[in-house]
C-alpha cells in the first residue's frame, strides 16, 4: 500500500491518499478537506484503475458549503455509465481529472509511454468539485525529463511543469499542490 499526503497550496487543503495493488488492478481511496474563498469542502473519491493506468470505475462524493453531490462511473467496454446513465460524450475516455487533487495526473503520466519532449493530447472526464460538474476536456502532456512533465489544458489557459517521483506520483505541482509525506 502507498500512502501520500498532499497539501493544496492555492485551494488550502489536505489530501490523505492511499493506493493498493492486486494482480488485476490498482484501487485508490482518498479524502480531501479544505477551504477556498467562501467555500468549505470535503471530497471522498475512490477509483479502480487497470494495470495500464486507465480508469475503469470511480466514485466521487463531495460537499461544498453543505451541498452534497455524488458522481459514480463505470466503464462498460468503450462507454461510460455515469450515475446509472450511459454518456456517449465520454466514449473511449481512459482518464479523469478531479480538480482538487494532483493524483489524477499520474494516470496519463504512467499510461502514455513518452519519449523525451514528445507531446500527447488526451480526452479527459473533468470533475470540477467547486462547481459540482463533470465535463469532457482535452489536455496535453509532454515529458521534460524522467521526473518532470509539462501539463497544458486545451484551449491553453493554464500550464505547469509537474515534478514526480519514480512511480509517477506528483511531488510538486507549482502553486497548486505539494507532497508533504
Amino acid at each position: 500500500m502507498k500512502t501520500i499526503i498532499w497539501k493544496g497550496i492555492y485551494y488550502k487543503a489536505l489530501e490523505y491518499f492511499q493506493l493498493s495493488e492486486t494482480h488485476q488492478n490498482f484501487t485508490v481511496k482518498s479524502t480531501i478537506i479544505g477551504t477556498f474563498e467562501d467555500k468549505f469542502y470535503w471530497v471522498d473519491y475512490s477509483l479502480v484503475i487497470a494495470k495500464d493506468w486507465t480508469l475503469t470505475s470511480f466514485k466521487v462524493e463531495f460537499e461544498v458549503n453543505n451541498n452534497k453531490k455524488r458522481i459514480v462511473g463505470e466503464k462498460i467496454n468503450s462507454d461510460w455509465s455515469i450515475n446509472g446513465e450511459m454518456k456517449p460524450l465520454f466514449r473511449n475516455f481512459d482518464f479523469m481529472d478531479i480538480s482538487l487533487t494532483p493524483f489524477t495526473n499520474t494516470l496519463p503520466i504512467n499510461h502514455l509511454h513518452f519519449s523525451a519532449h514528445q507531446k500527447k493530447i488526451i480526452e479527459v472526464m473533468y470533475v470540477d468539485i467547486l462547481k459540482g460538474s463533470i465535463e469532457a476536456v482535452k489536455q496535453k502532456y509532454s515529458k521534460n525529463s524522467d521526473l518532470n512533465y509539462h501539463y497544458e489544458n486545451i484551449p491553453k489557459d493554464f500550464e505547469a511543469d509537474l515534478d514526480v517521483d519514480d512511480s509517477g506520483f506528483v511531488n510538486l505541482y507549482p502553486t497548486l499542490f505539494e507532497r508533504i509525506v
